[in-house]
C-alpha cells in the first residue's frame, strides 16, 4: 500500500509539473531523498524518474520561468568549480568503471545545487522546499522511530522504508540528517504559511523532532548521538531563556537514560577508546591509509579510490579475569577496501587537496554567510523579513551538524546536503533581489537646518 501512495505521489507531482513548473523542483527534491523507486516494485524500479524530474525541471525552467535579476553567487561558482574537478578526476580514476557509477548521481546533486537558487524566487518557493526536505526525511524517519519504540532496532539492524543499507537509508547518515532537518522541522511551525502555526502544526513538528531523536537509538550511529550534542549547543544560542533551556534539556537526558536500550549505551561507550570496537579501529586505519595515499596522489585518485587500501590494525579486549585481575587480549586484523568513513577523508583520498580544498570553502562560505544574514536581520520583526533571521539560524545549524557528522561518515556528496547548499543561496539571491527593489533617492535628504535670523 504505502509503495502504491509514494509512487502516484511521484507522478502527481510530474503531472502537475507541466503546469507548475517549480513542482518539479520539489519532486525531483523528493525522488533525490526517500528514493521512492527502492521503495516501488516490477518495471517502477526501471524507470528513471529521477533524470526525468530533473530534466523536466531544467526544461521547464529555461521555458516557462521569470529570469530577470538572475546572479550567480560565489558558491554557485564554487560549486561549478567542484563539478569540473570531479568530471576530471573521474576520467583518470583508479577504478574507471566504480567511478563513472558514482559519478552518475553525483553529477546531478552537484548541477542541481547550482540550479536550485534560480528558482527560489520568492518566500513561498523556499517554504516550499524546507516543507519537502523536512516530509521526506519524516516519510523515512516516522516508521524508524515507531520500529525503535516497538524495540526494534540494533546496530545495523534497524530496516527502514526497504531492506537497502546505502544512501539515506544506511544508519549513521540518516542519523545525521534527521538531526539536521530538527531545526527546519521547528522553523516551519514558527514561521510557516503553507500550514500556518497552530497546536497541530506543532504536534506534527515536535513528532518528527522525535522521531528524529530517535534514529541514532535504533541505529545505535554513535555518529548522531555526536550530532545531537553539536545541535544542542548550537540551539543554546538562539534560544532566549538560556538557564531554562539546560534545565530542560539536563532533565530530559536524565529521562531519557535510563530508557535507553542496554546496547545503545554500550555501544556509545565505546566513543572512549576506539581501539575496544572494531569499526572505530578500521575508520581510523582507513584514514592513517588515506593520509599516506594522499601524498603520492595528491590529486586523489576519483571515485571509490578506497577500494585498493590494505588495513593493518590491532583491537584490545578487556575482560575480567578474577576479582581484581583484568585480561587484555591484542587481536591483529586485516581488511581491504574498507570505505572512508569520513567526508574530509573521502574528499582527501577521491579528489586530493584541491579537491577538499573546494569542498571545505563552500561549506565555510554557507556558515559565514548564514552568521551576515542572522545579524543583518536579527532585529527585523517585519512580517516580511521577520522569517529571515531564524531560517538563516537553522540552516547554519544543520550546516554545522551535517560537518560535525560529516566527520564520522562518507556523505561529502550525499544529495540533501547539497540541497542545503542551494537553500543557502536560495535565501541569498531572494534577499539581495528585495534590496535592489527598494527604490533609493538620487540625492540624500537634507537635515532640518533652522532659518536664518533677519539682518538688521
Amino acid at each position: 500500500m504505502l509503495n502504491l501512495f509514494l509512487t502516484a505521489f511521484v507522478a502527481a507531482f510530474l503531472v502537475a509539473g507541466i503546469r507548475r513548473p517549480f513542482l518539479f523542483v520539489l519532486a525531483f527534491a523528493y525522488i533525490d531523498i526517500v528514493a521512492p523507486q527502492k521503495v516501488s516494485w516490477g518495471f517502477l524500479q526501471m524507470i528513471p524518474i529521477s533524470l526525468i524530474a530533473f530534466v523536466g525541471a531544467v526544461t521547464s525552467w529555461a521555458v516557462a520561468e521569470n529570469k530577470d535579476g538572475i546572479r550567480f553567487s560565489p558558491r554557485q561558482f564554487v560549486l561549478l568549480l567542484l563539478l569540473i574537478y570531479c568530471g576530471l578526476t573521474t576520467r583518470t580514476a583508479d577504478f574507471p568503471e566504480d567511478a563513472l557509477e558514482k559519478w552518475s548521481w553525483v553529477w546531478k546533486a552537484l548541477v542541481f545545487a547550482m540550479f536550485l537558487p534560480l528558482t527560489l524566487r520568492t518566500r513561498l518557493r523556499i517554504e516550499a522546499l524546507v516543507l519537502i526536505m523536512v516530509l521526506s526525511v519524516g516519510v523515512i524517519v516516522i516508521g524508524g522511530g515507531i520500529k525503535t519504540l516497538a524495540g526494534g532496532g540494533g546496530y545495523g539492524e534497524l530496516k527502514l522504508l526497504v531492506n537497502d543499507n546505502t544512501g539515506l537509508y544506511e544508519g549513521s547518515i540518516i542519523s545525521t540528517v534527521a538531526v539536521c532537518v530538527m531545526p527546519l522541522a521547528l522553523w516551519l511551525a514558527r514561521y510557516g504559511t503553507i500550514f500556518k502555526p497552530g497546536w497541530l502544526v506543532w504536534l506534527f513538528a515536535l513528532g518528527i523532532c522525535f522521531a528524529c531523536l530517535l534514529m541514532p537509538v535504533g541505529t545505535q550511529a554513535r555518529t548522531g548521538l555526536i550530532c545531537v550534542a553539536v545541535l544542542v549547543l548550537m540551539m543554546l544560542r538562539s534560544v532566549k531563556r538560556r538557564m531554562l533551556y539546560i534545565g530542560v534539556m539536563g532533565a530530559l537526558a536524565l529521562i531519557a537514560i535510563p530508557l535507553l536500550p542496554q546496547s545503545f549505551t554500550e555501544r556509545m561507550n565505546t566513543i572512549r577508546n576506539h581501539q575496544s570496537d572494531q569499526s572505530a579501529s578500521t575508520r581510523v586505519a582507513v584514514w592513517k591509509w588515506t593520509i599516506e595515499y594522499a601524498k603520492t596522489h595528491p590529486f586523489g585518485g576519483g571515485f571509490e579510490a578506497y577500494r585498493q587500501n590494505v588495513l593493518s590494525y590491532d583491537t584490545i579486549q578487556a575482560e575480567n579475569a578474577g576479582d581484581n585481575n583484568t585480561a587484555i587480549e591484542t587481536q591483529r586484523i586485516e581488511e581491504r577496501g574498507r570505505a572512508y568513513h569520513s567526508s574530509y577523508f573521502e574528499m582527501l583520498g577521491e579528489q586530493g587537496y584541491p579537491g577538499l580544498g573546494l569542498w571545505l570553502l563552500l561549506h565555510i562560505l554557507g556558515v559565514v554567510h548564514m552568521e551576515v544574514i542572522r545579524r543583518s536581520y536579527a532585529k527585523d520583526k517585519s512580517p516580511e523579513l521577520g522569517w529571515v533571521t531564524p531560517l538563516a539560524d537553522s540552516l547554519q545549524q544543520a550546516q554545522i551538524v551535517y560537518l560535525f557528522g560529516g566527520a564520522f561518515v562518507g556523505i561529502a556528496f550525499q544529495p540533501f546536503c547539497y540541497m542545503l547548499v542551494g537553500l543557502q543561496c536560495g535565501l541569498s539571491a531572494y534577499i539581495g533581489r528585495v534590496k535592489r527593489a527598494v527604490p533609493k533617492p538620487f540625492r540624500a535628504p537634507r537635515p532640518n537646518t533652522p532659518p536664518r535670523p533677519a539682518s538688521a
